[in-house]
């Protein structure tokens, strides 16, 4: 399913020395498809599988509505490959164990 293993260069996590700055961990996912809306008053979602997470975790669901730069709206279509980033401040770390 995926191109790129998690273990390479896609996946980076960084811990910056300046407390300001956040640690960040972006791994390599795909939109595996476009689920309508249930309410036609909710927006449609993306179901996106995550390359290295848990198995019956690695799909996320979220509203597809990105903005472009340029600020006109888009959406993701089925097959497009994305990026997964999670961000967290210096005082949500701690030390990793083993």
């Amino acid at each position: 399913m995926f191109n790129k293993s998690a273990n390479d260069d896609e996946q980076k996590l960084h811990a910056e020395g300046n407390s300001n700055e956040k640690a960040t961990i972006t791994l390599p996912a795909v939109v595996q498809k476009v689920i309508p809306p249930v309410v036609p008053s909710e927006p449609e979602k993306a179901q996106i599988a995550v390359e290295g997470a848990d198995h019956l975790y690695r799909e996320l669901r979220v509203a597809n509505s990105l903005k472009k730069p340029d600020g006109k709206k888009a959406a993701l279509k089925p097959g497009a490959e994305v990026e997964v980033t999670i961000e967290a401040e210096s005082e949500a770390l701690q030390p990793p164990k083993g």
